[in-house]
């Protein structure tokens, strides 16, 4: 048995990985946040070119049919760079609604266009998973959405938007009566309000997709924040090694080896729990929502461990605008509370065992 990326896998990784190197690098990321812009094509058209947003959709609708764990693999490599780019709700989440609950019809008319590159879709599904805000839900009545849905993801610019009602569910709109941009603590990601009244929608088959979508929905976001803490150990040990402090390097100091040694021990297992969550979702579909909830837990506490103690090492530099280490801060702790902080999941994961009534 395996327990380690196949070398298809791994140049997936790889490929990624170089291709956002030169597409996002930390100026393009603090221009995309400097400027407020609401999407950035021209790295959208790079990751077009690999391939990312038809990397699970079904090779009959140009897709690439591949698994979560590849795209979890892809989402860790955006987080590694904080890229400000679509990803989770219009290359995951809304191909695997249309798979899971769209008619024939309506994956004919959408997937394709999705696997190209040619259509963004947009996500909002927070309400019934994490709770409602301020209000915040939708009502479905006779083929028409009416209410506000609040979180919504990759909503900016969509073509679709993939919306879950109050009950649970899902419905597909290629318009809101109102997009309003949201503020949160993420520049390199834009959330968005969505308003409904009246609006035309068209029913995705009731069954539990919205659960899967959750699923799918929580190991990628632990797997962006296994990527972005993964980017801050990195910079805290390269600052540990050149920054000299009484005349040594401050990494040759006790104090810091043991907060670099701390972050890495915390972090490595983590990738494991990531990578198994991800496998699980297609391979053992029984265990899924269980290990979605850990690596969604999990990570949230060590990423915000990890991006802490980075900071630290940096000492006073590493809180600055110049030194950029707080998009990736920032970055994590987003991911810590979309779709549902950690009490919330670890509740949803003590229900599953039967832990709680």
């Amino acid at each position: 048995m395996r327990f380690a990326l196949s070398e298809d896998q791994k140049l997936l990784q790889d490929s990624v990985t170089r291709a956002l190197e030169k597409l996002s690098p930390l100026e393009r990321v603090r221009r995309f946040a400097d400027e407020g812009q609401a999407t950035a094509p021209d790295i959208w058209a790079g990751l077009t070119e690999l391939g990312l947003p038809g990397l699970t959709i079904a090779e009959d609708h140009g897709g690439l049919g591949l698994g979560l764990l590849e795209a979890a693999i892809a989402a860790e490599a955006l987080g590694r760079a904080v890229a400000p780019t679509p990803f989770l709700g219009s290359a995951v989440l809304a191909p695997l609604a249309l798979t899971l609950a769209g008619s024939p019809e309506q994956q004919a008319l959408w997937l394709p266009k999705l696997a190209a590159g040619e259509a963004l879709a947009g996500v909002a599904i927070s309400e019934p998973i994490a709770g409602a805000r301020d209000g915040a839900g939708v009502q479905a009545a006779s083929g028409r959405l009416s209410g506000k849905t609040l979180f919504a993801i990759d909503a900016v610019g969509a073509d679709v938007l993939v919306v879950a009602d109050r009950a649970g569910g899902l419905h597909l709109a290629q318009s809101a009566q109102a997009i309003a941009q949201m503020s949160s603590i993420d520049a390199t990601r834009r959330l968005s309000e969505l308003t409904f009244d009246g609006t035309p929608a068209e029913p995705l088959a009731s069954n539990q997709a919205l659960e899967r979508l959750r699923d799918a929905a929580w190991i990628l976001l632990a797997a962006d924040t296994l990527g972005a803490a993964q980017a801050m150990l990195d910079k805290a040990v390269a600052y540990a090694k050149e920054r000299r402090q009484f005349g040594r390097v401050v990494g040759s100091f006790q104090a810091v080896k043991h907060l670099c040694a701390e972050m890495a021990a915390d972090l490595e297992p983590a990738r494991a729990l990531v990578w198994y969550a991800a496998y699980a979702f297609d391979h053992a579909p029984e265990e899924a929502p269980l290990m979605a909830a850990h690596a969604k837990a999990h990570l949230s506490e060590v990423g915000r461990f990890v991006a802490r103690t980075s900071t630290e090492v940096h000492g006073g530099i590493g809180i600055t605008d110049l030194l950029g280490l707080h998009y990736w801060f920032k970055r994590i702790g987003l991911n810590r509370q979309l779709l549902g902080g950690p009490e919330r999941v670890r509740e949803t994961a003590a229900r599953l065992q039967g832990l709680v009534a």
